[in-house]
C-alpha cells in the first residue's frame, strides 16, 4: 500500500501539494508515493523555470524512469515561485523521499480558489488504491 500523508492534498494525475502556511504562500507540489512506485527508479526530472506562467491541469514537466516517461500536471494556476534544483543531480530523491527532499517545484497561486478541488487523502488513496 502506498503512503498517503493526511496533511497534504492529492490531484488525479498522482501530485501532491502542500498548502502553504500563510494565505499568500507558495503551494510545494511533488509526485506521489504511488507515482513513484508505478514509474520506478526516476533517472530524469523537467521542471518549469522559476517565473513561468502555468495553468491548472495542463502539463509543465517530465519525470522519466527507467521504465517510462510521465508529464507533470499543474495542480492550481500560478507562478512557479521555486523549482527543486537538487532533482538535476540526484532525480532518485523522487523514490527515496517522494514527500520531502523529492519536491518538483513551489507554485504561487493566482486563484486560490482552485485549491478547493484537490483531493483529501483519503479521496486519492480510494482512486490510487
Amino acid at each position: 500500500m502506498s503512503d498517503v500523508p493526511d496533511d497534504l492534498k492529492y490531484t488525479a494525475e498522482h501530485e501532491w501539494v502542500r498548502l502553504a502556511e500563510g494565505a499568500d504562500g507558495p503551494l510545494r507540489v511533488g509526485i506521489t508515493d504511488h507515482a513513484q512506485q508505478a514509474l520506478g527508479d526516476v533517472v530524469y526530472v523537467s521542471l518549469p523555470e522559476v517565473g513561468a506562467e502555468i495553468a491548472k491541469g495542463t502539463a509543465i514537466g517530465e519525470v522519466e524512469s527507467t521504465k517510462s516517461v510521465s508529464d507533470i500536471y499543474a495542480p492550481v494556476s500560478g507562478t512557479v515561485a521555486a523549482r527543486n534544483d537538487a532533482l538535476d543531480a540526484t532525480p532518485e530523491l523522487i523514490n527515496s523521499s517522494p514527500y520531502g527532499d523529492g519536491w518538483l517545484i513551489e507554485i504561487t497561486p493566482s486563484d486560490p480558489a482552485e485549491q478547493d478541488d484537490l483531493l483529501d487523502a483519503g479521496a486519492y488513496g480510494a482512486l490510487a488504491g
